[in-house]
């Protein structure tokens, strides 16, 4: 069904027609000129991501499900890395008229799926048009007590440096599916080269039955990703750490600095560093790498640690915490300490595994760099 045929409000009104609400602190979600909210008793988190076609995902290999997922889940990744609970969820497009109804309706159900899992309200945003493809803006609201509120600037010399998770392997999912789209376009551009060549000297009839064949074949292309479902899952089907947040409260733990692990561990460290005032060693043995990761990027003839540390896409949590609280963090579950705060006179290094200092350089992802 074409948009045009119901209209932005009728859209809106079928995207949202059977939304629940689940927080207290929604008074009125969807339907008026605002959404109503009350948090009386603790601070406000709020944070936004603009996710565009052909620079944040690409809809060669990206399903409109995961794309809505992992829109949602990238903002409520940002309210768990600073400690707090996130509770409501607004969701504007601006889409192109090559979508329909039914592609909004999947992308939706995405989004729906992951403020379901961590009970997040929709509570309102906006559609309109575009005419460079689909752009996806949201913001999620949460809160916290303003004394278990985590910033980027509050780490201290001598505090454990820790990460949950595994990393790189998102960015070896890009690569795969990245390289498997080039594979592709290549045989269909070469398919295009031989027609063009066959209209040229005359043997395009005869050789018309083999090309219709050859281009049915193109568009059953199937990519075999056996052994790799877990990189690709990484890529396309972000997932926040929010059951870290609930296991580091249940311990008692409450980190001096966290983000999230957005744009690559090496930048999010020296925001980490710089906003603190401090300086960094991290070693190279304790990075945590997964199986399919290491693979990868030795058939890509990658360098594994440098994709664990410039990859990107983790949204895993970087955080430090207390020397003092060592015993408490060193056996959770899927938390990893990969090393420690220093001066800041110290600089930021990596240890490798011969024990050679490097500088720790921020070579992660940059969205104002076309390269």
């Amino acid at each position: 069904m074409e948009i045009s045929k119901i209209g932005e409000f009728g859209l809106i009104e079928r995207l949202t027609k059977d939304i629940n609400v689940q927080q207290s602190s929604t008074l009125k979600g969807v339907g008026d000129d605002c959404a109503v909210l009350s948090y009386p008793d603790t601070r406000v988190l709020t944070t936004t991501d603009m996710l565009m076609e052909g620079v944040h995902f690409d809809l060669t290999y990206t399903d409109l499900r995961n794309l809505g997922y992992k829109s949602a889940m990238v903002n409520i990744s940002d309210i768990f890395a600073m400690n707090g609970t996130p509770r409501q969820l607004l969701v504007s497009f601006a889409l192109s008229k090559r979508f329909t109804v039914e592609d909004l309706e999947m992308l939706y159900e995405g989004i729906r799926a992951a403020c379901q899992k961590w009970n997040v309200d929709i509570v309102g945003g906006d559609t309109t048009s575009s005419l460079t493809g689909l752009a996806i803006s949201i913001t999620c609201i949460g809160d916290a007590h303003e004394e278990d509120i985590v910033y980027r600037n509050g780490a201290h010399d001598t505090d454990l440096i820790c990460v949950s998770g595994d990393l790189g392997a998102s960015y070896m999912g890009l690569q795969l599916l990245e390289r498997e789209k080039s594979v592709y376009y290549q045989q269909v551009n070469e398919l295009n080269k031989r027609i063009k060549e066959a209209k040229a000297d005359g043997t395009y009839d005869a050789k018309l039955e083999t090309f219709r064949q050859e281009s049915t074949a193109l568009k059953d292309f199937q990519s075999d990703f056996a052994g790799k479902e877990y990189l690709l899952q990484r890529q396309l089907k972000a997932e926040a750490r929010g059951d870290i947040i609930e296991r580091l409260r249940e311990a008692g733990i409450r980190p001096t600095a966290m983000m999230d692990i957005s744009d690559g561990l090496s930048s999010e460290l020296h925001h980490i560093c710089k906003q603190s005032g401090v300086g960094c060693r991290i070693f190279e043995k304790n990075l945590p790498i997964d199986y399919q990761t290491a693979v990868m990027a030795e058939e890509m003839n990658m360098n594994v640690t440098t994709c664990a540390l410039n990859g990107g896409e983790d949204y895993e949590l970087i955080f430090t915490v207390p020397i003092g609280d060592h015993e408490k963090i060193k056996n959770m579950e899927d938390v990893h300490l990969i090393g420690h705060i220093t001066r800041a006179e110290l600089g930021m290094m990596l240890v490798s595994r011969d024990n050679q200092d490097f500088e720790l350089k921020a070579q992660g992802w940059n969205h104002m760099n076309s390269n």
